[in-house]
């Protein structure tokens, strides 16, 4: 067999595996959103979801994920970041930075479900913070701490040497040249792997259904105050995600329109998913083309 025919027959292998795993991907998002954006309305993202009667909406849910994503992405970025630095910049290599990688490995590779037993046997029961935004949060951030060290050791890894050579043959010092040099310049990417981690956390659902609970109050969004029981703020309050929100309906719904529901909350987090991964795309590109014209 020659060459030319060899080529052509991995080419074609190629191009038929990538069509077909373009083809699921837009089955999959075309039948969610087909069967979803019809359910969609501006009630039903702003009421209340009801247990029992049919109407319901998803305006808690709603608010509880992108609630419990901002204190996962407030604790996890900085402690992420700061690990993926010392890995980078400082870790020499031997025995325990080797080690330390495969921690960060094997906690990568750790299921949600598992995640979400260690967050209910940690942070619900000994330190008895209960269901909570901050029980959830905290599980997220032991699901998703590994991706933003990696990400941030990887941003590093991909910058010239010469960036940090010259840093120090100015005479800065190792800190000075991570900090207004190396950072600037892997800041792009880390910032496009942190918003495609938060799309991940976005739609979590495993990992929340053991530490912030199946269930939350009617919120009172006049009532701002962190201590009040329904206030949107409260960390200690019990807070079903959306994600969550899909297989409980699905699971044990009772409510006439459970179809409907189930199929526009689905919709409405596929639809999110997709603004994160586009944002992540956007930014990164205009910041690179900002400090390419910098340059």
């Amino acid at each position: 067999m020659s060459s030319k025919v060899t080529n052509r027959i991995a080419l074609s292998l190629i191009v038929l595996c990538a069509i077909i795993m373009a083809g699921i991907l837009a089955a999959l998002l075309g039948y969610i959103l087909v069967n979803g954006v019809t359910s969609i309305s501006w009630h039903f993202l702003t009421s209340e979801s009801d247990p029992f009667l049919a109407g319901g909406g998803i305006k808690d849910q709603l608010w509880n994920s992108f609630y419990v994503l901002i204190i996962t992405m407030i604790l996890t970025v900085p402690i992420g970041t700061s690990g993926g630095i010392y890995l980078a910049e400082y870790a020499k290599p031997g025995k325990l930075t080797s080690f330390i990688r495969s921690c960060v490995e094997v906690l990568a590779s750790l299921p949600s479900i598992v995640v979400g037993m260690f967050g209910m046997l940690i942070f619900v029961n000994y330190f008895q913070f209960r269901f909570s935004v901050l029980s959830g949060a905290l599980a997220l951030t032991v699901f998703n701490l590994p991706v933003i060290v990696r990400v941030t050791e990887d941003g590093f890894h991909s910058l010239s040497s010469h960036q940090k050579e010259g840093g120090l043959a100015l005479g800065l010092t190792h800190w000075h040249t991570i900090k207004t040099i190396l950072l600037p310049a892997a800041f792009p990417s880390i910032l496009t792997g942190i918003i495609l981690s938060a799309g991940r956390v976005f739609g979590e659902s495993a990992a929340l259904l053991f530490t912030a609970g199946m269930s939350t109050p009617n919120l009172n969004f006049t009532n701002w105050n962190p201590a009040s029981p329904t206030s949107p703020l409260n960390m200690f309050r019990s807070a079903e995600t959306l994600s969550v929100h899909i297989w409980a309906v699905n699971t044990s719904g009772i409510i006439p329109d459970i179809q409907t529901v189930a199929n526009g909350s689905a919709a409405v987090l596929v639809i999110c998913v997709l603004l994160f991964n586009l944002l992540a795309r956007g930014l990164g590109k205009v910041i690179n083309n900002k400090l390419s014209g910098k340059s």
